[in-house]
């Protein structure tokens, strides 16, 4: 008899595992980038709490084919959902619409917000990236910046772009951005060599925390006097707020970017499609002096 009941439990366990909601999660990140394990935490701490396995995937190259082909992978296996970044629309686009196509609802994260419905998405969690670096923009604009640089650190990808270009029409000009690359060694020798070349910039916006802190350390290395602004958080920028070498930074809350694309995937499979009515916008907030104590433990680790 006690061979039967376990037998029986043990079935029951197999066809449960057999039935649990199973989500694929690829991103663009090359794996150098504090951000992204932020976002792969909060979309496997929902999983763990709707009963769902998660499989987070990135191609440590950047190359957006190879991206494509992760998701055509991802696809292959017929999962539950898909949660893609979008950086580059036209490279993804069509993995994009085949997994949706084939029957896998799709939510895209973080880049891409202006192209999520046109691949087929169901929505869109992540922050408009223009209208943040607009409002860095002006923040730097009124704390005296004349003259800014922006270190783009994934010249390819439209989000970032975006917020370098949103910095520079709240002063009224050009786009001005250098291509820093994700190599910490290459920001701070890119960004120590643009600071010389031009003595007149005075303002800098880093659109990425490990680009905040090395291109820091270029400015100390030069000698120059110039506003430190960024995007996103790091135990590191933290520092550098508290020591009042970064003006701000731009909190676009991550972990939001993972977690929820898992349980609006679980509420749209188990309650006949149910959706939120819009995109979910999970930024843009600032970080200064006046918050960053109270948010420098969650640094890293939920934000």
């Amino acid at each position: 008899m006690k061979k039967i009941l376990l037998a029986t439990a043990a079935l029951a366990a197999m066809a449960s595992a057999a039935s649990a909601e199973r989500y694929v999660m690829i991103t663009h990140t090359q794996g150098t980038d504090p951000f992204w394990p932020v976002v792969e935490k909060g979309a496997k701490d929902a999983a763990a709490a709707v009963g769902a396995t998660l499989e987070y995937n990135f191609d440590p190259s950047g190359d957006m084919s190879a991206m494509a082909k992760l998701i055509e992978a991802a696809a292959a296996t017929d999962p539950d959902g898909i949660i893609v970044s979008l950086p580059d629309a036209d490279a993804l686009g069509g993995a994009i619409r085949d997994a949706v196509d084939a029957g896998i609802p799709v939510i895209t994260i973080n880049s891409g917000l202006e192209n999520s419905k046109d691949v087929g998405a169901l929505m869109h969690v992540g922050q408009p990236e223009y209208d943040a670096g607009k409002a860095a923009g002006e923040r730097a604009k009124e704390e005296g910046v004349t003259n800014g640089l922006c270190l783009n650190q994934e010249a390819y990808n439209t989000a970032l772009v975006d917020r370098c270009t949103g910095y520079f029409d709240a002063f009224g000009q050009e786009l001005n951005q250098i291509d820093v690359s994700n190599d910490v060694t290459q920001i701070k020798t890119r960004t120590a060599a643009a600071l010389q070349a031009d003595e007149s910039i005075d303002g800098l916006l880093a659109v990425g925390p490990h680009v905040c802190e090395a291109a820091w350390e270029a400015v100390e290395e030069v000698g120059a006097d110039v506003h430190l602004s960024c995007f996103d958080l790091s135990p590191g920028v933290m520092d550098l707020i508290e020591a009042g070498h970064v003006s701000f930074t731009i909190d676009q809350q991550q972990r939001l970017q993972g977690y929820m694309p898992v349980i609006v995937l679980h509420l749209y499979n188990t309650n006949a499609g149910m959706l939120p009515g819009a995109n979910v916008t999970s930024g843009p907030g600032f970080v200064d002096a006046s918050n960053a104590a109270d948010v420098k433990s969650q640094a890293g680790v939920n934000r």
